[in-house]
């Protein structure tokens, strides 16, 4: 993108009837690192990629517990993100305490949305550089939401943002129709895999990646960092496991290669400017 004479008021319409700083605050998303969620009947799951600005730094947080029902995974701006998860619980906490149950999730999103949407119509603000997984439990089962900064708001069953998240979501598309009637374990075991998919050869452990659970009988919560090595674990022992099976293949062939030759060896004597045989 480049500056242009349309992009200095988040109000300027362009004549292409677009509005370049709310495309500005949804290519920062697209810079955050990578955030990724997918749900089943029963349970939410959401991932992400932790980065440090330096190796003597920590990283920042990207999950944020909103209540009991609901969290929040986060691509783009962090400070963008923990003022509206702060906002969340806040909602959420007034309407506990107002009408004593759990605020519904698509009420709460409609709500986010409609204030992301205000930040695009008032030429005193900017629009929020952060897009938000939204996973939450209610009555009407688990949901997964994605707010955008323009304000627009979708249901996934499956969906990944950030920084090298198109290689997560071609994993998650390949996948998403076993996802319903998938188990936590597996969903959690999908999540770290989708999230594998992102690092683009960097090897996967548990201290570049945060993976958090919400589900039936199982209220909001992060998974520490032991249980998510112990995953991790047990995908690269069953990768080592695949490597032997297919060796025992390959010395039968060149036990056969080996035979081949020994006949021939055996056989006629052959041209000496004859080329050897493709195989």
């Amino acid at each position: 993108m480049f500056r242009n004479q349309y992009d200095t008021d988040v109000t300027t319409w362009s004549p292409a009837g677009r509005l370049f700083q709310v495309e500005y605050a949804m290519e920062a998303v697209k810079q955050g690192s990578a955030a990724i969620g997918l749900r089943s009947k029963t349970h939410v799951v959401l991932g992400c990629v932790n980065k440090a600005n330096s190796e003597l730094s920590s990283h920042q947080k990207k999950i944020f517990k909103v209540d009991d029902h609901i969290g929040v995974a986060i691509a783009g701006l962090t400070a963008d993100g923990r003022v509206l998860s702060r906002y969340m619980r806040n909602e959420c906490i007034n309407y506990s305490f107002t009408y004593e149950s759990p605020l519904p999730v698509g009420r709460l999103v409609v709500q986010l949305a409609d204030k992301a949407q205000v930040c695009t119509q008032r030429s005193w603000k900017r629009p929020y550089g952060v897009g938000l997984l939204v996973a939450g439990l209610d009555e009407s089962g688990a949901h997964l939401y994605y707010n955008c900064p323009s304000g627009n708001y979708f249901e996934y069953q499956a969906f990944a943002i950030g920084s090298r998240s198109q290689a997560a979501k071609t994993y998650l598309e390949r996948r998403f129709e076993n996802f319903t009637d998938s188990s936590r374990d597996d969903l959690v075991k999908d999540a770290i895999t989708a999230i594998r998919e992102t690092l683009q050869g960097e090897t996967l452990k548990s201290s570049i990646c945060t993976i958090a659970v919400v589900g039936v009988g199982e209220p909001f919560h992060v998974l520490d960092q032991g249980t998510v090595q112990q995953i991790i674990d047990t995908f690269e022992i069953a990768a080592e496991q695949e490597d032997p099976a297919t060796e025992p293949d390959a010395a039968t062939g060149q036990e056969a290669a080996t035979e081949q030759g020994s006949a021939a060896d055996q056989g006629g004597s052959t041209d000496e400017g004859a080329a050897p045989m493709d195989i």
